[in-house]
């Protein structure tokens, strides 16, 4: 393919997503995605509106990525199983894909992205795992910020290098996501609704 040829915000989205799982999402310049995608600066423009622009579109693309990942995992699966899916899919796409990932702790403008299908699916995703658990409102909000914090933190301590000692992560993972399975079994049944 030319540089231009087939040039469109799908293709520099794509590219800028690659691009930041190799450099940094932090990194990320239109610039550099420019030279990834072979041509001049100014060509972008023609398909994205600036810089914050593109971030955004990596963002949401990133997430539908993360969700596909999710919903593969836990398809078919219930309760304990879906917990399981769904945290190792959550896992493993931040290891192997920590720039996509950082993009999608992003804050982006509410009014900009409220009815973004991404959005709304990973809410959808979490609540299905909080449903098989019989948490509802107020109980799901407080479970669903207890797994994303767990899943994030452990994530991106351990795509960071930040688990030194010598027990394998793999190891504490499992149990970390028992621990979790029993929480969310557990959860005081006056707060399930």
């Amino acid at each position: 393919m030319s540089p231009r040829t087939g040039l469109t915000a799908e293709r520099i989205t794509a590219a800028a997503a690659e691009l930041a799982d190799e450099i940094g999402f932090d990194n990320l310049t239109l610039s550099a995605v420019a030279r990834a995608v072979g041509v001049k600066d100014p060509s972008l423009y023609s398909h994205v509106r600036n810089l914050h622009d593109l971030r955004v579109r990596v963002a949401l693309a990133s997430a539908t990525q993360l969700n596909e990942r999710i919903a593969a995992a836990m398809a078919g699966r219930s309760g304990k199983d879906a917990l399981i899916g769904f945290a190792g899919a959550y896992r493993s796409f931040v290891l192997e894909h920590p720039g996509r990932y950082a993009a999608t702790q992003i804050r982006m403008d509410p009014a900009e992205v409220a009815d973004e299908p991404a959005l709304l699916r990973s809410i959808e995703l979490t609540q299905a795992i909080l449903h098989g658990y019989g948490l509802e409102e107020p109980a799901a909000t407080d479970a669903g910020r207890l797994l994303r914090s767990t899943f994030h933190g452990f994530a991106t301590l351990e795509a960071a290098g930040g688990f030194a000692h010598s027990r394998p992560t793999d190891a504490s993972w499992h149990h970390i996501v028992e621990a979790l399975h029993r929480t969310l079994s557990q959860w005081p049944e006056k707060e399930r609704s």
